[in-house]
């Protein structure tokens, strides 16, 4: 070799990094094609640069230019640490698995086979079998320290993850356009975290059925949801709190209108939403917070009132809004119009409840063009006027209700006048379900059958079951915060899970009905390694019943190149367990 092909083809770690940051830096080529001569990634290549200024700044880089790589094994005062260290969370009741996860996250490089022996060694017995709400109980009670936040640098390895199952969604991401969507969003950023990798870490948690961030825990150890942002590891739970600090309602309305776009451009819309109010309960002392009715606590507490659309037929929530006062709730209705418009879509049928809004904006629906199919207050008047009609006057309709099962009702229809409105609306009395008094839907649409009215509002369950599962899987009910704007940016965030829950759901057509929670359980709850090399990630999940269907759901979105990681990614099932 001679020294010419010595410094273009460098065979040392070190010198091959320095030929590298060097002609990125002082010779001023491109990162791409640098990273294709020296066989590395972009990404490498910046990380690269960054350390060799941190370097320089500290005055350490003399001795990191001329370090000599030490293959072989670690010195023995570090084995020792390392098997204390093993022993010491093997006395907290921690798995094989959860050990590894816990030196991953650390930086700390022991195989399963490495702690089993010397768990065994040090005379440990086999852990009992352990339902998921003990082991959560004793995770909760450790605490660890959590090493620095930092973006990927690349670099060939491979970890456990206990949340391997949550990378499922990143080929989803990908395929939608949503990272784009993000990247281009009013969402603030820093120097050390970009948009993408700030946004992805919130819905991490959102999608692994974090409960809280208010506490750093296991998620901070977890290498796979710090892969799932392109980070190392999550950020702690301080840095959620201060970056929804700087969040504006701006923001997320704008976020919104990005996604209902996206949605709409595929197709996922149809000419009708639903519409509800969901109460965000606060479980401090403020006064600047209302009182709202709780269904599920079936009284009145200190809360936020929120508001979400979503679409009937693929479940895809299109819109929220945490700022409803009372003095101004009737009015939401006016707004998502607002709201729609702005989108170009076409909007058809609004489907509420009878107290969403009032007859006045009805006809502001009407004289915008838009149907609306709601209830009407059933007056002591009204309902002894129904219960005198003769039994003749009833017509026996058959109809598919929300859940798809096939309902016989008795149904009476007429034109009524209403106080504040102009004009008349069609009104269809029902019975024969089991309610002691007749329901009556009123709607300004007369050319729709009435069984489809009725269908209509039958499939307002819907949002109804939607705000619940937020409320239970996404843990609606445990916000902390008594600022609006805060509880605002995770209603999106959780938003911006669900749905790709609901597209995970469209992936499993089989399992196209399954919440959110089931779904977790079922595909997403697993373990397994990844294993990251210079192009590709390949993502091994450990054998588990619903595999299979996971797999064959990827089958066709991977592999894909994910940008924020500079890498395809592969996902498969792992050889052994």
């Amino acid at each position: 070799m001679n020294i010419r092909e010595y410094f273009d083809s460098p065979q040392y770690r070190y010198h091959r990094q320095y030929e590298a940051v060097r002609a990125f830096v002082y010779e001023k080529k491109s990162a791409s094609d640098v990273a294709k001569k020296f066989g590395y990634t972009k990404a490498t290549i910046y990380s690269l640069a960054r350390d060799f200024r941190k370097r320089l700044d500290n005055n350490e880089l003399d001795c990191y230019l001329f370090a000599q790589p030490n293959p072989g094994r670690n010195p023995k005062q570090n084995t020792e640490k390392l098997r204390d260290k093993i022993i010491a969370l093997r006395k907290q009741y921690l798995s094989v698995d959860d050990i590894k996860e816990h030196l991953d996250g650390q930086g700390e490089k022991a195989s399963e086979t490495y702690i089993y022996q010397t768990i065994r060694s040090a005379g440990f017995a086999r852990l009992p079998k352990r339902s998921k709400l003990a082991k959560k109980d004793i995770q909760s009670t450790i605490k660890f320290e959590a090493p620095k936040t930092e973006q990927l640098n690349g670099d060939p390895e491979s970890f456990s993850s206990s949340n391997v199952g949550v990378l499922s969604f990143l080929p989803l991401i990908k395929s939608y356009g949503i990272d784009q969507l993000i990247s281009q969003s009013k969402y603030p950023e820093t120097k050390t975290l970009p948009r993408i990798n700030s946004i992805l870490s919130f819905v991490a948690l959102k999608l692994s059925n974090i409960k809280r961030y208010t506490k750093d825990d296991l998620w901070c150890m977890d290498r796979g949801l710090g892969l799932f942002a392109g980070l190392n590891v999550l950020p702690k739970a301080s840095w959620f709190t201060s970056y929804s600090d700087r969040i504006t309602r701006e923001a997320n309305v704008d976020f919104l209108r990005k996604l209902h776009k996206l949605w709409a451009d595929h197709g996922l819309l149809s000419d009708t939403v639903n519409l509800d109010f969901t109460t965000v309960p606060y479980w401090g002392d403020d006064a600047h917070l209302e009182n709202n009715w709780s269904g599920k606590r079936h009284h009145a507490l200190s809360s936020i009132l929120a508001a979400i659309a979503q679409d009937p037929d693929s479940g895809i929530i299109t819109y929220s809004d945490a700022d409803v006062k009372h003095e101004t709730e009737s009015d939401t209705v006016i707004e998502f119009l607002d709201f729609y418009k702005v989108n170009g879509n076409d909007l058809k049928y609004l489907v509420f409840d009878s107290k969403f809004t009032t007859y006045q904006n009805l006809k502001k629906l009407d004289d915008n063009g838009v149907k609306f199919v709601t209830i009407r207050r059933r007056g002591a008047k009204i309902v002894a006027e129904l219960d005198s009609l003769p039994n003749s006057a009833w017509k026996k309709v058959c109809v598919i209700a929300g859940d798809g099962k096939k309902r016989s009702v008795k149904v009476f229809e007429q034109k009524v006048s209403l106080r504040d409105y102009e004009g008349e609306v069609r009104q269809i009395a029902i019975t024969g379900h089991g309610k002691i008094k007749p329901a009556l839907i009123i709607t300004n649409d007369f050319d729709l059958s009435r069984e489809e009215i009725v269908r209509k509002y039958a499939r307002r369950w819907i949002v109804e079951k939607s705000i619940s599962e937020q409320a239970h899987f996404f843990h609606l009910n445990r916000i902390s915060s008594s600022m609006v704007i805060k509880v605002d940016f995770d209603l999106t965030m959780t938003i911006l899970a669900y749905n790709l829950y609901r597209l995970l759901a469209l992936e499993l057509p089989r399992y196209s009905k399954q919440t959110a929670e089931k779904l977790y359980e079922k595909f997403i709850r697993n373990s397994g390694k990844v294993q990251i090399a210079e192009t590709e990630i390949t993502v091994l999940m450990k054998k588990k019943r619903h595999l299979p269907a996971i797999l064959h759901a990827m089958k066709p979105l991977t592999p894909c190149k994910i940008d924020w990681l500079d890498k395809a990614i592969k996902i498969g099932a792992a050889t052994h367990c």
